[in-house]
């Protein structure tokens, strides 16, 4: 009895048996005969084999109905005329699946994603949305399901929901630097876990001291901790460079407040200072209001005083912030009196200086030595090529100067990456003669990149030889990086892994 309801569903063509009843006591394995030809049986098939039934429903990604080919048959979107049996095309349920993307084919509801007067409808299947997301699932078969087959989404961009479909369909992601933080806000939204971890490993690829602070502000946002960290490390080293980008404008008063108290800021409080400045006028502008010394100070409120102003050399502070009109008189004299009365008044900002970030060295060589016959500093490449485990922010190198005589070099230092210089900085040092190492820095912190190699280069001129590295290593580990050293072609004064000059790489990690 339990098979009677399925032998209702069958068609008349298999419930009638074509072969005369069996003999009492006699049985078969055989079944009974299937047409051979699915327009044998009763159904909506042609003789050509395309269905004759037509679609009511959009087919369409696009919005457009089935159209009718000449022949009166419907033409489903995605399908050449004449091939309904699209399904035996695709081996695969990836494929099938991938099929309905973005198709309102057998589209069971239809979403309207953007603000109104930019919406884009956007067909779905609720089946499909369901086992891959549990807010699709409760929106569609939880106890407070949507009923209705249009779902208006005005806080999502249509591209960035369509690559969230387009992952849930077809198992690919498709990102890309202008949408990818949209795409981040609909994966978090919707739960799928795995394109939202895609987004954060393309934003951490991609980030630089130029969009660190919306990152940071976004990564805020979405309690990303990970990505927040990233941010930091870019923003604490390069930090003059990402709080003179556009993007540090755009972030929001809270973010504002973390980056100003931030102890580690690897900048002057000038360069804080002023982008605090930028930041106030860039608020009165988008709250439509004119960007006088009175409005930036409202808008920066408590933020204000999280700036270091006493710790400014009293010659920077009487040029800046003291001319700024920011400041009310009684602050201004009092950080005037602060730095030069003996009795200290009280005041609203934080004295000390930033810490900073200390910059840590790597040394490649085991000892050093001086020969009357080299090393010469006349204007020759040394170079060594280098890469890391981590990324790690490059201040500059250390080399080893003259040795018994105070003597002055002229030093050219430049990084290269395949090719292309990242970075150069032209400087000049007194060597005091002994074997210790001279600093020399770029204009600010380089981005190196893991896994890639870069070449150090130098070019001395003076008038005196130099100490020279020997006994180098092919790789050293350092602060828990590890850095391996190679041979440049660059090298034209004799410097390789073994000896040479660029005894130290000065960096930030």
């Amino acid at each position: 009895m339990r098979c009677f309801p399925f032998f209702l569903l069958l068609p008349e063509s298999l419930k009638r048996s074509r072969k005369p009843p069996r003999e009492e006591g006699t049985s078969t394995k055989e079944l009974p005969p299937v047409p051979s030809r699915p327009w044998d049986q009763d159904g909506p098939w042609d003789q050509d084999g395309s269905w004759e039934r037509t679609m009511a429903a959009d087919v369409g990604g696009n919005g457009k109905k089935a159209q009718q080919s000449a022949g009166g048959k419907a033409e489903i979107a995605g399908v050449e005329p004449g091939q309904a049996n699209w399904q035996a095309q695709r081996a695969t349920v990836r494929e099938r699946n991938a099929m309905m993307f973005n198709n309102a084919l057998i589209s069971d509801v239809t979403f309207v994603v953007g603000p109104q007067g930019a919406s884009q409808r956007i067909p779905g299947h609720k089946y499909l949305l369901g086992v891959s997301s549990s807010v699709f699932y409760a929106m569609f078969y939880g106890e407070l399901a949507e009923e209705k087959s249009e779902i208006v989404i005005p806080d999502a961009e249509p591209p960035a929901f369509l690559a969230m479909l387009k992952y849930i369909y077809c198992d690919e992601m498709d990102l890309d630097a202008d949408s990818v933080l949209a795409t981040l806000y609909v994966a978090k939204k919707y739960m799928v876990p795995h394109l939202a971890r895609a987004c954060v490993s393309f934003l951490e690829t991609s980030l630089t001291a130029r969009n660190a602070c919306v990152l940071l502000a976004q990564s805020r946002l979405f309690e990303e901790r990970e990505l927040a960290d990233r941010c930091w490390e870019v923003i604490d080293a390069q930090a003059e460079l990402a709080l003179r980008s556009e993007s540090f404008c755009d972030v929001d008063l809270e973010t504002l407040a973390a980056i100003l108290s931030r102890e580690t800021l690897n900048a002057a409080e000038t360069v804080v200072f002023e982008a605090a400045l930028g930041w106030a006028a860039a608020e009165c502008r988008r709250s439509v209001a004119t960007p006088t010394p009175g409005n930036m100070r409202s808008a920066l409120g408590k933020a204000l005083h999280l700036l270091r102003l006493p710790a400014m050399p009293l010659s920077d502070f009487a040029d800046g912030p003291a001319q700024s009109g920011v400041l009310d008189a009684r602050e201004t004299l009092d950080v005037f009196l602060w730095h030069t009365a003996r009795g200290k008044p009280e005041l609203p900002f934080p004295t000390a200086p930033r810490r900073g970030l200390q910059p840590r060295r790597c040394c490649r060589f085991q000892s050093c030595t001086f020969r009357s016959n080299q090393w010469r500093c006349h204007g020759r490449c040394d170079a060594v090529q280098f890469s890391v485990d981590r990324r790690i922010f490059l201040g500059g190198f250390g080399l080893f100067g003259s040795s018994g005589t105070r003597t002055e070099y002229a030093a050219r230092v430049e990084l290269k990456r395949g090719g292309t210089v990242v970075a150069h900085s032209t400087s000049r040092f007194t060597a005091d003669g002994t074997p210790a190492t001279f600093p020399v820095y770029f204009e600010h912190p380089v981005q190196v990149e893991p896994d890639a190699f870069y070449t150090a280069s130098v070019v001395l001129d003076g008038p005196s030889l130099s100490y020279f590295g020997q006994d180098g290593l092919t790789e050293v580990q350092c602060e828990g990086i590890a850095f391996q050293f190679q041979c440049s072609s660059d090298s034209t004064n004799g410097t390789g892994v073994q000896g040479g000059q660029i005894p130290e790489l000065i960096f930030y990690s």
